[in-house]
């Protein structure tokens, strides 16, 4: 795509808008039944710099505000994906899809996947399990709606699988184009060593929201994000001819946004393609895989029943 205009407020005769500001403020001025999909991951309420905690009733009352006029800008084909992981208080976990849901449902919207993002990579408990996983919860405005499943399919996992009886007994079983991905996706998050990373604490990486945008959209279709954070769904959508529109409350997030937002436009902008294989450190030689203490001479231990 070649460099185009930001624009700072909503226009339909536009292509890429970053908005300033509260989200509602921009909401303001997208027309009813306009955007095709609305994706975002929202402050978790957890105390990072980009967020004020508060009860979690008050949060919730945020959020419904939020979601309603998402849902008046919703056209009727259209998709609206929240992505969230847990409200931690006093060591206490509250899943927030858990709490979103009857936001949702009470706005008539119809819950099509509950998502799980899986992660190797994070901060690490002393008193649970370590979290590797969000949600995505996936909603549609009616029965009617876009959804493209061919350019997201993934690799078969055996390619040539045949069937072995039948009348097509003999014939490959597997769709060329590759299989269904699931509700499963294991995609690397944005840590220090990702080739995406900026300053953000809590960043989207690019291939999670490409595969959204792929198949909740179609070209020319409208994405936007609330909490649009350093652009990651403008960027996605850049990259595969879709209209997208955000609103983000920090100015350093903001100069970030424009910056990646403009790289993405001249087609300089790296980001991790979508489909690449998680890396595995064993297959790839990484001597770091090799414990110190570990003395590969030694013959395990073994359980010995008494």
């Amino acid at each position: 795509m070649s460099n185009q205009e930001i624009n700072s407020k909503f226009d339909q005769s536009k292509h890429t808008v970053v908005y300033h500001g509260n989200c509602l403020d921009l909401l303001k001025q997208v027309p009813d039944e306009s955007m095709q999909l609305i994706v975002t991951s929202p402050p978790y309420n957890i105390g990072k710099e980009y967020e004020k905690k508060m009860d979690i009733e008050q949060y919730l009352e945020q959020q419904t505000a939020v979601i309603s006029e998402c849902v008046r800008t919703l056209k009727q084909t259209g998709s609206i994906c929240w992505q969230v992981g847990n409200y931690v208080n006093k060591g206490e976990i509250i899943p927030l899809d858990i709490v979103l849901h009857p936001i949702f449902r009470n706005l008539s919207l119809k819950m099509r996947n509950r998502i799980i993002w899986n992660f190797e990579h994070g901060l690490h408990c002393s008193k649970r399990f370590s979290g590797r996983y969000e949600t995505i919860i996936w909603y549609t405005k009616s029965e009617k709606y876009v959804y493209n499943l061919d350019p997201v399919r993934v690799p078969q996992k055996y390619p040539g699988k045949k069937y072995f009886k039948g009348p097509k007994a003999g014939q490959y079983s597997c769709n060329p184009l590759g299989k269904n991905p699931g509700d499963l996706w294991v995609i690397p998050n944005v840590k220090n060593n990702h080739i995406e990373k900026t300053i953000h604490p809590c960043q989207f990486p690019v291939e999670l929201i490409e595969r959204l945008v792929l198949s909740m959209t179609n070209e020319g279709d409208w994405v936007f994000d609330p909490f649009l954070g350093t652009g990651t769904a403008v960027i996605a959508a850049i990259k595969n001819n879709r209209r997208s529109a955000g609103a983000e409350l920090k100015k350093k997030y903001i100069e970030i946004a424009h910056e990646r937002i403009q790289q993405a436009m001249a087609g300089t902008l790296r980001t991790r393609p979508m489909g690449r294989p998680v890396y595995d450190p064993v297959r790839a030689g990484n001597s770091l895989t090799i414990a110190p203490w570990e003395n590969k001479k030694t013959t395990p231990h073994r359980m010995v029943s008494g």
